[in-house]
């Protein structure tokens, strides 16, 4: 199986150049890409945010061409696709997405949209096919995206090309251990330099098994009132919340049925902080492993130690949280992966899969199943708690003097540093400083011309 690798350009990206000029050939009205300057909106030093960023319609347009259009977004895991043909529907953005393996068993995507009238060209959710054809008017396109059959066709004028409209192929597609990315910025700095210092709290999740990672069962999928960012950004920021907002769900969990200790309430731990937008949080307490018995019992930890270090196996690979800038969050101990997709300024589409090692025995996997069910699926425990939190937060918003009232992201100011344990900057788990850090790289790619604005 592979994978497009670090494209230096269109044409060598895509064995469709051609169509994938023709995006934007036609000129629109400026007015339509009006931009707006959020550099006001976001005081990163201060740890001040305007929440006119999560509910003004103008903000969630620009970030559909600058932030979704740019960046890059978790596609899906690379075992879903096991033979040519093998394929899966997902977005980018609101831009429908399929994301297949060709003949050659290189994993592909492309918009779902049919050239002609733009419907969407595959409807299921996943599965096997040689071609896809459009329902309205029988086009139909291979593997590689390519226009092969076109009903009546002599009636189109004689300098009809097919090549010309073959489907828009994303042309960046890359994978870090299993998980695939695209990005539609063939000039886009390589995956892996995007994800920086983050490769190594990611690798606590990913890395536990030289045979890998696989996702068990289908795709859970859930809607969310609420902004994306309230969720991505909490998951790379908020600990803060976990002993007032989940007390009840701690307390069904503890063994005593009164909740945690107050050792491991307040535990230690750190919180990473990416330049690039990207944050895990962590405990450190011993006691902060995993809490589906089966799956703690599987694990050899000293191997674990000597295969990712002894920080690691104390730090990342504990009941932590994390998200890749922009939308893609895990939770290391729950072997739960998501998607925040965008569906308006006040709807989150929620994709979750459930993530184990492939080596673990059946009914070990199923036991992480079982286990992220009960916390952190459609109807966990946890998950629920979270979702009630983002939903108030944006049902008040509309109000005129709600919506200038700034929201505090101060905690834990100055407390970043390089503290020699854990990779890149770091802050104190109960801190703002990864949630500081999302919104400031936020508000430079929505200032910054993306490359469909570059390139005009």
């Amino acid at each position: 199986m592979s994978t497009a690798d670090n494209c230096p350009s269109a044409d060598s990206c895509s064995t469709q150049p051609e169509a994938n000029a023709s995006i934007g050939r036609m000129k629109r009205p400026e007015e339509l890409n009006r931009n707006i300057d959020v550099s006001s909106l976001v005081d990163s030093d201060g740890g001040l945010i305007d929440r006119a960023i999560y509910s003004e319609p103008a903000i969630y347009a620009q970030e559909q061409r600058r932030i979704f259009a740019s960046s890059w977004l978790f596609l899906a895991h690379t075992s879903q696709f096991k033979k040519p043909g093998d394929f899966f529907t997902t977005f980018m953005g609101e831009d429908p997405i399929i994301v297949t393996m060709d003949k050659t068993k290189k994993i592909r995507a492309y918009l779902n949209s049919c050239r002609h009238r733009g419907v969407r060209l595959c409807r299921a959710d996943a599965g096997a096919t040689k071609m896809f054809t459009c329902s309205y008017h029988g086009w139909s396109f291979d593997l590689a995206g390519a226009l092969k059959s076109v009903p009546n066709e002599k009636a189109y004028p004689e300098d009809f090309d097919r090549n010309k409209w073959s489907l828009i192929e994303v042309p960046n597609v890359q994978e870090y251990k299993g998980l695939l990315f695209g990005n539609w910025d063939h000039e886009a700095e390589p995956l892996e330099e995007a994800l920086g210092d983050m490769r190594y709290y990611m690798d606590a999740m990913l890395d536990r098994d030289p045979e890998g990672t696989e996702v068990m069962g289908g795709v859970m999928k859930w809607e969310l009132d609420g902004n994306w960012k309230l969720a991505a950004e909490q998951f790379a920021t908020d600990w803060y919340h976990v002993n007032m907002s989940h007390a009840s769900a701690l307390m069904v969990l503890s063994p005593t049925g009164k909740g945690p200790k107050p050792d491991i309430a307040a535990t230690p731990g750190r919180q990473f902080v990416s330049e690039n937008g990207h944050g895990a949080g962590f405990p450190t307490h011993p006691k902060s492993r995993f809490d589906a018995r089966p799956v703690h019992e599987y694990y050899d930890y000293e191997m674990l130690r000597e295969r990712l270090g002894d920080a690691a196996v104390e730090g990342p690979m504990t009941t932590g949280h994390a998200t890749v800038f922009p939308n893609f969050s895990y939770l290391p101990v729950n072997g739960s992966i998501r998607v925040w997709h965008p569906k308006g300024p006040n709807k989150i589409e929620v994709w979750a899969w459930v993530l184990v090692d492939k080596s673990m025995p059946d009914d070990v996997k199923d036991a992480q199943r079982l286990y992220n069910l009960r916390t952190f699926g459609p109807s966990g425990i946890f998950e629920a708690d979270d979702g009630e939190n983002w939903s108030e937060i944006q049902a008040i918003s509309g109000g005129f003097v709600t919506n200038r009232v700034p929201l505090n992201f101060q905690m834990g100011i100055g407390s970043e540093r390089e503290d020699g344990v854990y990779p890149g900057t770091t802050s104190e788990l109960y801190s703002d400083a990864a949630g500081r850090a999302f919104y400031k790289h936020w508000a430079q790619i929505m200032n910054t011309p993306a490359w469909h604005e570059r390139n005009k």
